[in-house]
């Protein structure tokens, strides 16, 4: 006998093992083969035959799982956000997928136990806190003689789908680490106002003349010309202009920064970003209705009520060769809620308005 030969016969002898199924010689939580049913009448076992077509079942709603646990990851893939169109899109697709995978998930393992597992009833009793040998030795027994009632030894259809449809959910909070990053960087102490860029009407963009605001107490919304449809530097331009008289302004307001009357300040409300768009003309408070911050808009928007802690940041603005309402530059302050990095962008702020002063 060849060596060749010998080496042939040494493989077939050997048992191969397959994923989903434990090595030879192995048990799964539990001694294989499981034990013979007990004789205890209580103790009621699922015909064969049905428990073969729940088997069945049970493994056709673990590949759904499986499926849906990969659909769930490519569709953070493909569904990329940016607009709102496309995060409904993304939102929707992940939200399906993961829905299906888990009530799929779900529904597998209550059918095994409920179409597969025997049934009976189980009296415990009260023991004092401390367990002994005997107890321990109890839960151990019971916890294997668990394993074998449900299964997972004799049912290979059950386990090996079960690992599969395992598997994608376990790699999802991977894949959506993604999340957290890249850093913000200094993008969010910037918006897209600039020096001679006009203020339109929110809605319609029409442009504003100074000369036709001219009534004390009106207000109006108003956004960056070219931008009255990008989501994104609408979060942060938005403003509320309104008119006063000049000798209504306090010593919080920057004149310089207003013209004729008219002042310009963040819609954002820098609790957590709501729009503070209710106005009290009588009293001059510009209200957020979310969580009823107030500001001051003669005093340069100063909080005087609510959970808000910064004032609204106010835009210098003027007009230009026609008439028309202008940014005269960009906030000098960050807009809307606090975050980490604001601190230096704070602190850039005073230094600036120390040296124009």
């Amino acid at each position: 006998m060849t060596n060749e030969q010998s080496s042939h016969e040494e493989d077939a002898r050997v048992p191969r093992r397959v994923i989903g199924t434990p090595a030879a010689g192995t048990a799964v939580l539990g001694d294989s083969p499981p034990p013979a049913p007990a004789e205890d009448p209580a103790v009621v076992y699922p015909d064969p035959i049905a428990a073969r077509k729940a088997e069945r079942l049970v493994a056709l709603l673990f590949l759904v799982t499986f499926l849906s646990g990969v659909a769930f990851i490519a569709s953070y893939v493909i569904f990329q956000v940016g607009t709102v169109n496309s995060t409904a899109a993304s939102n929707l697709a992940l939200g399906g997928s993961l829905t299906l995978a888990l009530l799929s998930l779900a529904s597998g393992i209550v059918l095994w136990v409920r179409r597969i597992m025997p049934k009976y009833t189980l009296v415990q009793e009260r023991h004092p806190m401390a367990s002994g040998s005997d107890t321990r030795e109890y839960v151990a027994d019971t916890f294997v003689a668990g394993a074998n009632e449900s299964g997972f030894v004799r049912h290979k259809l059950l386990r090996r789908t079960l690992l599969l449809a395992a598997a994608p959910l376990g790699l999802a909070p991977l894949v959506l680490l993604k999340d957290l990053g890249p850093l913000p960087g200094t993008s969010l102490r910037h918006t897209v106002w600039k020096k001679g860029l006009r203020l339109v009407v929110e809605g319609t963009g029409a442009p504003i003349r100074a000369a036709d605001f001219n009534s004390p107490g009106g207000i109006l919304s108003v956004v960056p010309q070219g931008y009255e449809h990008d989501l994104n530097a609408l979060a942060k331009a938005t403003l509320i202009l309104i008119k006063f008289r000049p000798d209504q302004f306090k010593a919080g307001t920057i004149k310089n920064w207003t013209h004729d009357g008219i002042v310009a300040y963040s819609k954002i409300c820098t609790h957590v970003g709501c729009p503070a768009a209710l106005y009290e003309q009588t009293t001059h408070h510009i209200l957020c209705p979310c969580h009823q911050s107030t500001f001051d808009a003669t005093d340069g928007a100063r909080v005087i009520f609510g959970p808000a802690a910064r004032p609204l940041p106010q835009l210098p603005i003027g007009v230009d060769g026609e008439g028309y309402l202008v940014a005269q530059a960009d906030f000098d302050v960050p807009v809307g809620p606090s975050f980490w990095e604001r601190g230096d962008a704070e602190a850039d702020a005073r230094e600036a308005r120390e040296k124009a002063s």
